[in-house]
């Protein structure tokens, strides 16, 4: 059920259209997230804007969505699941193997699995992962950099989780079902 609106973009005003504006003109639509968000053009430009660093950052889009997909099931974020399955698929060149296996914490190879395993431990741990746990995904080949990355993913994608499941979002894409409960 949806508890917030998502704006019109064609009747939005002031700052909200012309995030609107620039997002359509980047993706062709304006996602009903980003709609939604656009109620507090400061939420939706906080979100561009970390979204956008994060995009910058070495771990690249492809193990960002992987571990967007591995953090929507743990939140249960039915839109976040939905809208990155797609994107992976559609943008990012992932097979469905790919997508099913950081849904499901399943393999896809060492490095990556160390670093899908280190973000679910974080939203399963509320950030508070062991110094065994920081190791493990170092000793995989990440950088400390890389691992403040992928706790920055994680905090991104809980934001975008825990925001969906508060607006009830409609979901705009092709819609996939929960796999796992709930991390906590």
């Amino acid at each position: 059920m949806t508890r917030l609106t998502a704006l019109n973009p064609d009747q939005a005003s002031g700052k909200a259209k012309e995030l609107f504006t620039a997002i359509n003109g980047k993706l062709g639509m304006v996602p009903n997230m980003m709609r939604t968000m656009g109620n507090s053009p400061a939420l939706l430009g906080g979100y561009l804007n970390f979204s956008g660093s994060l995009g910058e950052g070495t771990l690249g889009a492809k193990l960002g969505t992987l571990i967007a997909l591995t953090v929507a099931e743990a939140n249960q974020c039915q839109y976040c699941a939905s809208a990155h399955a797609f994107i992976g698929k559609n943008l990012n060149g992932l097979d469905d193997t790919k997508i099913e296996s950081a849904r499901t914490l399943g393999k896809i190879d060492a490095k990556t699995d160390a670093a899908l395993l280190f973000a679910h431990k974080l939203v399963e741990k509320r950030g508070h992962v062991s110094d065994s746990d920081v190791n493990a995904v170092l000793s995989a080949g990440f950088t400390q950099g890389e691992v403040g990355e992928i706790v920055g993913h994680v905090a991104l994608n809980t934001f975008t989780n825990y925001f969906n499941n508060t607006a009830g979002t409609a979901i705009d894409f092709p819609k996939v079902e929960l796999l796992e409960a709930a991390a906590v």
